[in-house]
């Protein structure tokens, strides 16, 4: 029987039990991911505002993300699922695909006529506009592209669709 993925809530994060031992050794034998929680951990790590605060503190703990999100990645991958967005002045989104979407199915997750019409794609990564800050600067870089129908979609991607029906 495949563990696929476990969960476990510990009282003592970051410090080493038999019951973290008991669940972690089996799953990463069979490499599935193992995400474990502490409730109070995670209650205290929202409680901080300021985003400096919040990261010192899941360093000092040895931890590059909280849990939940954790938990959020590894339920991600095991369901085969890669997330891209679109943006427009007024709204940004995210939509969830299947991985190994080409472009016209991640376009049919907005609307089927999307897909139906689909031309081709604009594309840049979160990535991209987090280091750049603009469309116009990481059109600048030569960080935008254009793709088309065979475009396998990634995790992270910003995509604007030209589509005609």
């Amino acid at each position: 029987m495949a563990l696929n993925c476990g969960i476990v809530g510990l009282p003592n994060v970051g410090k080493p039990t038999i019951f973290s031992a008991l669940c972690s050794t089996p799953a990463e034998a069979e490499g599935s991911p193992v995400v474990i929680i502490c409730g109070k951990f995670e209650a205290e790590l929202s409680a901080i505002e300021d985003s400096d605060e919040k990261q010192a503190f899941l360093e000092e703990l040895g931890q590059k993300e909280p849990s939940f999100s954790s938990l959020i990645h590894a339920a991600y991958d095991l369901l085969g699922l890669r997330t891209f967005s679109t943006t427009g002045e007024d709204e940004c989104r995210a939509w969830t695909i299947h991985a190994g979407s080409p472009a016209p199915k991640a376009a049919r997750a907005i609307h089927s006529d999307f897909e139906r019409g689909f031309i081709k794609a604009d594309v840049y990564t979160c990535e991209d506009i987090f280091h750049y800050g603009t469309e116009a600067k990481i059109k600048v870089a030569g960080k935008y592209r254009i793709e088309g129908k065979e475009y396998i979609v990634k995790d992270g991607d910003v995509m604007f669709f030209k589509f005609n029906v």
